[in-house]
């Protein structure tokens, strides 16, 4: 491929693989993570490529796999990316058992340099654990797979992320609430679950069942080992904190006396290090079937068990009745023509609507006969989740307003657009198998 010599498969993905390389002129090795391009548009994945590409451009760290060239042909994206030849953290535990304190904490404290590094940057990585985290040869840890990282343009005017992501025992409480999270102290969350597992060999948060876990996970009562050293379990439930306000940060953690032995801070590249490379090489296809601004979300395994009523988990942490600001049902639709009927529907019931975020946003109309009747003013959003291509999940949250009105816009909505009772048992297997999926991919 050009100036590099194309070598044997280090690994293959659902999205293509990743081979060996060497650059044909010096002989140094590299790792060229090879895309199928058509494979990525029709997953809908497209924008999760790009972000990972944006965001390793920005990223220059010794503990930080590099990203050296993109390119781009036709059918396939090249990425040259830094080879790192001694495997997975998760390896090197697994192969151990567990590590001693001493070589557990200088990991730690590269990793805490990597993610602090990205933080600065505004790169939040949300999907650290020891899989995504590399070792070089010298025994240096790269953090790796930026697929789900996020950016300060992904916040919203709260200054909060709100995608639900990771991985389950990994994943920082606040998460699992939807109620927006800090990407850095959800990131820190992460981090003190991949030291227990470095210090103990055990993940302190586990179950087989995935909605057990996320309860002990909320809970936080992690069991810390009484041989470990004070410092190590001081550090380990500072950072294991459910409440992310009182949390300990990363200057926190920089700061404490375990952390601090023998600690040489890393120091970031300077831009004339990094090897020169086309910016304009990356011209994918932009893929979206609906316009002004209205998006189809796939939803992932922790929104579709949270979209189950028997596993809802808010009914443990709030007061109202989730019927009462929430409602959901399943259609058959396409999402251009859910959208287009939910928004007839609502203005011929005298409602304003509105699309942003990739969200019909439907407000009373002052004007309207609703308000005639001297009800209060409602804020609803509509939603719409794709299970699969045939099968979508219609969401109408409310915000504030009369819950009488909403309860009758959702029930004139869900009748006219919702899969009708004779149709429900044949789509019930879907839903069944496509959570199945999900489950097994855990």
């Amino acid at each position: 491929m050009g100036k590099y010599e194309m070598g044997r498969t280090l690994g293959e993905g659902h999205f293509g693989k990743v081979r060996l390389a060497r650059h044909a002129d010096t002989g140094r090795a590299f790792a060229i993570k090879i895309l199928d391009r058509q494979r990525i548009l029709a997953m809908k994945i497209d924008e999760q490529i790009k972000r990972e590409i944006a965001t390793l451009k920005l990223l220059k760290h010794p503990n930080v796999v590099r990203l050296y060239e993109v390119s781009a042909s036709k059918t396939k994206i090249y990425m040259v990316l830094e080879y790192v030849n001694g495997g997975e953290l998760f390896d090197k535990i697994a192969l151990k058992g567990k590590l001693t304190e001493k070589e557990g904490r200088k990991l730690f404290q590269q990793l805490m340099d990597a993610v602090g590094y990205c933080h600065e940057k505004g790169v939040y990585h949300r999907d650290l654990k020891p899989e995504n985290v590399l070792v070089d040869a010298k025994g240096n840890i790269k953090v790796s797979d930026f697929g789900l990282s996020a950016l300060p343009q992904n916040q919203r005017k709260d200054g909060l992320l709100h995608t639900t992501c990771g991985s389950p025992n990994y994943i920082a409480p606040e998460v699992l609430l939807n109620k927006g999270y800090d990407g850095s102290m959800a990131d820190i969350w992460s981090c003190g679950v991949i030291l227990y597992v470095m210090l103990t060999g055990n993940l302190p948060f586990d179950d087989q069942n995935v909605v057990v876990l996320y309860q002990k996970i909320l809970k936080g009562n992690a069991h810390i080992p009484k041989w470990l050293s004070q410092g190590a379990q001081d550090m380990l439930r500072k950072i294991l904190d459910p409440n992310p306000i009182t949390r300990i940060d990363v200057d926190g953690i920089r700061a404490h006396d375990w952390f601090k032995q023998g600690y040489a801070p890393a120091l970031p590249f300077n831009d004339d290090e990094d090897i020169s490379r086309d910016e304009g090489s990356l011209n994918m296809t932009e893929h979206n079937c609906i316009q002004d601004s209205i998006a189809i979300n796939q939803i992932n395994a922790f929104q579709l068990i949270g979209m189950s009523s028997c596993l809802d988990l808010s009914g443990f942490f709030e007061k109202e009745d989730a019927s009462e600001r929430k409602i959901r049902f399943a259609s058959d639709h396409s999402p251009a023509y859910l959208f287009e009927k939910i928004e007839s529907i609502v203005r011929k019931m005298g409602f304003q609507v509105h699309k942003s975020n990739g969200k019909l946003k439907v407000i009373q109309d002052c004007k309207g006969p609703a308000n005639s009747r001297g009800q209060e003013s409602l804020l609803i959003s509509a939603e719409v989740f794709e299970i699969n291509e045939s099968l979508y999940v219609v969401e109408l949250k409310k915000s504030s307003g009369d819950c009488s009105l909403y309860r009758k816009l959702c029930e004139t909505v869900s009748e006219d657009l919702g899969i009708c009772k004779s149709q429900q048992f044949l789509k019930q297997d879907s839903i069944k198998q496509e959570i199945g999926r999900y489950n097994s991919s855990f």
